[in-house]
C-alpha cells in the first residue's frame, strides 16, 4: 500500500484551507521573514553557461629611474581570474486533481501553494547569500561568509573584529552592489530571477509506482554571487549578542564599529547598504535616541520611514544568525 508522505497534500491539508462553504481561505504567513538583501541584489546576466568569470588586476609594472646612457628593465602587471559559479535551487509540488477540484477551486489552492514555495525558496536563497559555501556543500552557491571568514586572509583589513568569542555571534554586512564591485549572477543565456512554470495536469506516481492524474507546477532559481572586487564589502564579525546594550555601555560598540567599516571602502560607489538581524537593528534603532549620536537616525524614501547610518540605509535580514562561531 501506497504511504502518504509530508509532500503530499492530503484531505486534512485541503481542510484546513476551506471555510465551512469550501471556499479557499486567504492563509496567514506567520513563517514569512524579512530578506530586504534579496531586494537590494543587483543581478547580470553571466559570461559562462555557469556562471561568470572575472578578470583581476593582482599586480602593477615597476617604473624604473633612468640615467642617461642606461637602460631599464622590461616590466609587466599580473592578472588572475576567478570563476563564480551558479547554482540550481529548484522543486516540485505535486497535488492529487480529485482533491484539488474538491472544493471547484483548483486554481486558488495551487495559488496559495505557489507564494508558499516562493516565500520558502526566498529564505534559502537569502541564507545561501550570506553562509553558502561551494566547499562543503558543492551543489550550493558561495555566499558572502565564506569569502570573508579568516582574519589573516588577503581581505582581512574589510574584516572588523567586535571581540566577541563562542557560538553566540553575529555580523553586521556593509556592501556596495554595483556592476564593478559585487552583483548576483544568472548563467549566459537565460533569464533572471525565480521561474515558475504550471505544467498542467499529469500522470503522476505514488511510492509504490501507481499512477493518478494530478497537477504539477515547477519551481526553479538559477543564480550566484559574484564578488568582482571584494574592497567595496565589509564584514564585523564576532558580535556578541549577549553583551549588547541599547547605549553601547558593555559589549560591542556597534556605532564605532560601523564608523570604522564606513571608511573601508575605496568609495561608496554603487548602491550600498548595511544588512544585520532583526536583534542588532534594534538596539541600533534604541541608540537612536542617545542625543550624541550623530550617525544614525530615521529618514523618509518613498514615504516608508527608513533607518539610516551615515545616509546608507539599514536593512534587515533575517536569515543572518546570532549563533555564528567566532571568526579568527
Amino acid at each position: 500500500m501506497a504511504t502518504i508522505g509530508d509532500n503530499d497534500l492530503t484531505l486534512a491539508d485541503h481542510a484546513k484551507r476551506t471555510d465551512e462553504s469550501g471556499v479557499v481561505q486567504k492563509i496567514v504567513e506567520i513563517l514569512n521573514q524579512t530578506n530586504e538583501i534579496l531586494d537590494d541584489m543587483v543581478f547580470m546576466e553571466g559570461n559562462l553557461p555557469t556562471g561568470h568569470r572575472t578578470t583581476v588586476r593582482t599586480g602593477l609594472p615597476t617604473a624604473y629611474w633612468r640615467m642617461l646612457n642606461q637602460g631599464v628593465p622590461k616590466a609587466k602587471s599580473r592578472t588572475k581570474q576567478i570563476t563564480d559559479a551558479c547554482g540550481m535551487l529548484e522543486v516540485y509540488s505535486e497535488v492529487d486533481k480529485e482533491l484539488a477540484d474538491l472544493s471547484g477551486q483548483a486554481g486558488a489552492l495551487r495559488a496559495s501553494e505557489d507564494r508558499a514555495f516562493l516565500e520558502g525558496m526566498s529564505q534559502q536563497m537569502a541564507t545561501a547569500v550570506i553562509y553558502g559555501n561551494t566547499e562543503t556543500d558543492p551543489e550550493q552557491i558561495m555566499g558572502l561568509g565564506p569569502r570573508f571568514d579568516d582574519l589573516s586572509a588577503e581581505c582581512a583589513d574589510n574584516i572588523i573584529n567586535a571581540g566577541g568569542t563562542g557560538s553566540d555571534n553575529t555580523s553586521i554586512w556593509l556592501v556596495c552592489w554595483g556592476e564593478d564591485t559585487v552583483h548576483g549572477i544568472y548563467p549566459k543565456g537565460s533569464k533572471a530571477g525565480f521561474k515558475m512554470e504550471n505544467k498542467g495536469q499529469q500522470t503522476l506516481e505514488d511510492s509504490d509506482g501507481n499512477q493518478y492524474e494530478g497537477y504539477r507546477t515547477h519551481y526553479q532559481w538559477k543564480t550566484g554571487v559574484c564578488v568582482r572586487d571584494w574592497r567595496y564589502i565589509v564584514r564585523i564579525c564576532n558580535i556578541d549578542v549577549n553583551e549588547l546594550t541599547k547605549n553601547a555601555a558593555s559589549g560591542a560598540d556597534l556605532i564605532d564599529l560601523m564608523v570604522q567599516a564606513v571608511e573601508i571602502p575605496p568609495s561608496l560607489m554603487g548602491k550600498c547598504a548595511w544588512y544585520c538581524n532583526k536583534t542588532v537593528r534594534s538596539f541600533l534603532r534604541r541608540q537612536i535616541t542617545n542625543h550624541s549620536n550623530v550617525h544614525l537616525n530615521m529618514s523618509e524614501v518613498a514615504g516608508k520611514k527608513v533607518m539610516t547610518f551615515d545616509e546608507i540605509p539599514v536593512r534587515r535580514v533575517d536569515k543572518i544568525v546570532s549563533t555564528e562561531s567566532a571568526i579568527s
